[in-house]
């Protein structure tokens, strides 16, 4: 009889062990999961901006994607600027390269001293008639803070270097294939030696 009772505690001691032993399993696989999880949310990091799409001042949705094949400047622009006086030289190399597939894009912005405070009719209107701007001007941004556009969320993060913007006008050149080739600050004009350099550079590849 005793032996039938060491073999009956030995079984159950057995089967505890392994019940604790199946729990901790199931335990370590529910934390790979989650960590799993985790790192699917990590943010990717990337210098193409085809997949973003942004808005122009009539309110219609615009596919970046849609300027594949095309040089771009992007730029965020204020009306009530020191720097405002670009707007004739960012005229003057769109009239240049347009027809060599080189496009400007214009954001207006009033993070920045609250130098844009207008409508995007104002803006519109104070740009065709100030400066005879003819190429595209998009709704007004933010491009600091919680409200940063996906954009410029991209630009700031993804380009050389990378950082907030830091004032009106700064610049960004885009390949033909949606990729970040470069950034200007805003003192850097439009028109200079260093930016048309890589404009002729990217429109010729």
């Amino acid at each position: 009889m005793l032996r039938y009772i060491v073999v009956a505690i030995l079984l159950l001691n057995l089967n505890l062990y392994a019940g604790c032993s199946d729990s901790s399993d199931v335990k370590n696989q529910n934390t790979d999961n989650e960590s799993s999880k985790l790192n699917t949310t990590t943010t990717v990091k990337s210098k193409n901006i085809s997949d973003l799409s942004v808005m122009d001042m009539d309110g219609n949705e615009v596919k970046l994607s849609d300027y594949k094949g095309k040089v771009l400047m992007i730029v965020n622009v204020a009306s009530k600027c020191g720097y405002t006086k670009q707007y004739a030289g960012l005229e003057e190399i769109y009239k240049k390269y347009k027809d060599r597939g080189f496009e400007i894009l214009a954001f207006p912005c009033n993070d920045f001293g609250g130098q844009e405070p207008g409508s995007n009719d104002e803006i519109r209107t104070f740009c065709e008639s100030k400066y005879n701007v003819t190429f595209p001007l998009f709704d007004k941004i933010a491009v600091l803070g919680e409200n940063k556009n996906p954009l410029y969320q991209r630009l700031t993060e993804n380009s050389d270097p990378a950082g907030d913007i830091d004032w009106n006008f700064e610049k960004f050149i885009i390949d033909k294939n949606g990729d970040i080739a470069a950034r200007f600050k805003s003192k850097v004009k439009p028109e200079s030696e260093e930016v048309t350099a890589i404009i002729e550079e990217k429109i010729s590849i």
